[in-house]
């Protein structure tokens, strides 16, 4: 999967890796304002099973 993108984007080294970093950034961008967010109240974190005795 990987190398199929590196062979997708234009340019020559440097510039894929830029192209690369710019969407590792995005991925994680989007992962933390829209995806996180939205599956965090369905994540069993809160629930504790720990009695308060």
């Amino acid at each position: 999967m990987y190398g199929w993108i590196w062979r997708h984007l234009p340019g020559n080294a440097w510039v894929r890796a830029l192209i690369s970093l710019v969407l590792v950034f995005a991925v994680v961008y989007v992962l933390f304002q829209y995806v996180f967010p939205w599956a965090e109240p369905l994540l069993p974190f809160n629930d504790v099973t720990v009695d308060g005795q």
